[in-house]
């Protein structure tokens, strides 16, 4: 989970995170929604700059509607790991009188661009409505601090219950049931949904040791090449030998920006000793570069069956558009391993790791 009035709280990779209190009031027995206490009207979509899947939709449009407002951003792996939930839910209590809305709020500036965000829908094949927050218009709003975030609204318009991360899907669902029972819903199925999700959207292992880390410096955080970041200039690092847990460097030339960090000629290296079942980096390319070619190591060596989605059993693998790539699912043990990724033509952006 993302705090951005902190950027030292990161998206959360476990099952513990800091929640809101109205959390604690849902328990495991709950009954009614007179445990759901008002926590006051929804402030509407009318700060999006667009709508994707959607004419705009104003309050008046969901009248008498059960809400469920999704904060997320399309290259946050907790985010795309809520998505499966998301297009269930969406689906199964439509009839019941839920409406699912996405606000695709951006951390990056790349996932400002309306294509970026368009692409990344077709190919999570999420449909339900989604408003475009590239200025923060609704997520200040809210009041919003975090990716992913849940705001539950029920039919007059209220704010009932809200969760921030991703889990306790369980006790959401049973929210969701309560609010559109509230609502006049009648024959109500309620048995939770039964959830597929594999890929990046699969749930994350319960052996994660390390944390979100950014390549800009920004919040650029456990840097371990011997040589000292120079912000937005050039420079030639060499990666650490042999880093500690967590650490992470560069090999190359590279210019570290604020967000991201740029390299400048091919062949540049960024090492990572990390702890987790999986390992993916959100990477980005220049407008004018069709494809950025890479390769992986883990431990050394190519990474045969813990290989991820967006790289062979060999290592190799392509940059093509701006997103979050898997490059690691370990199929067996997890334990420490030293992971690498060399990129064989200039202009990457590297922007962040994640874990799962």
């Amino acid at each position: 989970m993302k705090n951005t009035s902190s950027f030292t709280i990161t998206r959360r990779a476990l099952g513990a995170l800091a929640l809101g209190p109205a959390f604690t009031k849902l328990g495991t027995a709950m009954t009614s929604t007179a445990t759901l206490p008002n926590e006051g009207q929804s402030p509407g979509f009318g700060g999006a700059s667009g709508w994707l899947n959607s004419a705009p939709l104003a309050n008046s449009a969901l009248d008498g509607k059960v809400v469920l407002v999704n904060f997320w951003t399309y290259s946050c792996i907790n985010s795309q790991r809520e998505l499966p939930y998301m297009k269930a839910w969406a689906s199964k209590y439509k009839d019941a009188g839920l409406v699912v809305v996405g606000v695709h709020t951006p951390e990056f500036s790349f996932e400002k661009d309306m294509a970026n965000v368009q692409r990344a829908l077709g190919e999570s094949k999420v449909t339900y409505p989604v408003a475009v927050d590239s200025n923060y218009g609704v997520w200040h709003a809210f009041g919003n601090n975090y990716w992913p975030a849940n705001y539950f609204i029920d039919g007059k318009g209220h704010i009932r219950f809200h969760y921030f991360g991703e889990g306790s899907y369980a006790e959401s669902e049973r929210v969701i049931q309560e609010l559109v029972r509230e609502n006049g819903a009648r024959d109500l199925d309620e048995s939770t949904a039964a959830i597929s999700a594999a890929g990046i959207e699969a749930p994350p292992s319960e052996d994660v040791k390390s944390p979100e880390t950014y390549a800009g410096y920004a919040r650029g955080e456990r840097f371990g090449s011997p040589e000292r970041v120079a912000k937005d200039s050039r420079k030639t690092y060499s990666p650490p030998v042999a880093p500690s847990p967590n650490r992470w460097g560069l090999g190359g030339s590279w210019i570290v920006e604020a967000e991201r960090a740029v390299l400048q000629a091919a062949p540049g290296k960024i090492p990572f000793r990390f702890h987790s079942r999986d390992l993916h980096m959100v990477l980005g390319l220049p407008k004018s570069a069709t494809a950025i070619r890479f390769q992986v190591k883990l431990d050394g060596a190519a990474p045969r069956g813990d290989c991820g989605l967006d790289c062979s059993p060999d290592g190799a693998g392509e940059i093509r558009e701006p997103r979050l790539y898997q490059l690691i699912r370990q199929q067996g043990r997890i334990e420490d391993r030293t992971f690498e990724i060399e990129f064989l033509d200039p202009g990457v952006q590297a922007y962040s790791f994640t874990f799962g």
